[in-house]
């Protein structure tokens, strides 16, 4: 297939979905984790679940780059944004995260100075143009970003522009997956690999997880098509007693990933002892910092942070729905306390949060998305 269209046919889903039907044993339950909030959004946006039988269960994973920031490094962003001297830039998935002391937002409603960017490019160009300002990036992602990120501090370096800084809150999901494989609360059976992290770091490192814990993984695209033949690959895995590192998503994702990518970030970033994940807590090796021959360039060293912790709020379960221990509707807020124009946590703030995807699409109880999965068998019968 060369088109988008082609990638949500339905004819081609329908027939997936019964090819996974037939794979799957009798009397079995399985339990995958898609781990990419984008994969999260594509199931609910299009329907998928309810093309799937009762017997494949799909859990969301840690895979929200901005759904795992901790409240604490939300509110050491504001403590430097509000300094008259600095213009702090940030995506804008950023701008409504709640920190202990509110969001960007806020900071900006009362009277900081922070802007929304597309790109890092942006930063180092507002840098530019305001030279007795000093200009901060709000670096968030896994490592689908952390690369521009990189190479937008080489850019600053061989400019010499000394104005311009990143606050690094960039994130692993090697790390992550892990933690998730340790954890107790949860058994799984597989997982859909993220596309974009692999399309950077390749497929190679996730063969602990097939090796060591003896867990499929199938890196998927992000088309309806590529998540039902991802299930499928699962299946026919398990079924066969297999457990390997398989790519769906061939036509993006290279095998041993963008070396030029991972080059400009070893060149750029360290890894960091430990980082705080929210609804994680400390996970080690699995967040980046700035090196030391690029320490000019990290907010961290230029400004003085109170790296206070701020825990979340107790109302708030983003920590089980990362983990996939809990659906979102399942969270005691979701929905009502907290919704898209009012939210509590992160996953219902990021584009790519699991809540934010089953608010939006409808998703409000098991019930619901039972109810939808019966009605076109309802209408079609006499």
């Amino acid at each position: 297939m060369r088109f988008v269209d082609e990638y949500r046919d339905a004819g081609r889903a329908r027939a997936l979905a019964e090819r996974i039907a037939g794979s799957c044993r009798p009397g079995r339950r399985y339990t995958f984790m898609e781990v990419c909030g984008g994969h999260t959004h594509t199931i609910y946006k299009h329907g998928l679940e309810d093309h799937l039988p009762s017997e494949v269960n799909l859990v969301h994973g840690p895979g929200c780059p901005v759904c795992v920031i901790p409240m604490g490094r939300v509110d050491d962003a504001i403590h430097i944004a509000r300094r008259p001297d600095v213009i702090m830039t940030s995506f804008g998935d950023m701008m409504r995260v709640p920190g202990g002391s509110g969001s960007f937002l806020d900071a900006k409603a009362a009277g900081a100075d922070i802007r929304m960017v597309y790109s890092p490019l942006d930063a180092l160009k507002i840098a530019r143009a305001n030279p007795d300002r000093r200009v901060v990036f709000m670096a968030i992602g896994f490592e689908t970003t952390a690369p521009s990120t990189a190479m937008t501090v080489l850019r600053a370096a061989a400019e010499g522009l000394g104005n311009f800084s990143v606050f690094c809150n960039h994130v692993m999901i090697i790390p992550a997956i892990k933690a998730i494989l340790d954890s107790p609360d949860l058994r799984l059976d597989g997982f859909i690999g993220p596309g974009h992290v692999s399309a950077v770091i390749g497929c190679r490192p996730y063969a602990f997880i097939a090796r060591d814990y003896r867990k499929p993984l199938v890196v998927a695209g992000f088309e309806p098509l590529d998540i039902l033949a991802s299930v499928h690959m699962l299946l026919g895995q398990l079924a066969e007693g297999r457990c390997e590192v398989e790519n769906q998503y061939a036509r993006v994702v290279p095998w041993d990933g963008n070396r030029i990518a991972l080059s400009a970030m070893s060149q750029v970033m360290r890894l960091r002892p430990h980082f705080e994940w929210r609804g994680l807590g400390f996970i080690a090796h699995s967040a980046l910092a700035m090196a030391d021959e690029y320490a000019a360039f990290d907010a961290e060293r230029v400004f003085d942070l109170p790296g206070l912790r701020v825990a979340d709020p107790r109302s708030c379960q983003c920590g089980e729905v990362l983990k996939g221990v809990l659906k979102p509707w399942e969270c005691k807020v979701f929905g009502t306390a907290c919704t898209p124009e009012t939210p509590i946590g992160t996953c219902m703030v990021s584009s790519e949060g699991a809540c934010a995807a089953y608010y939006n699409f409808g998703r409000f109880s098991r019930e619901q998305i039972s109810a939808a999965a019966r009605e076109p068998r309802e209408a079609s019968q006499p």
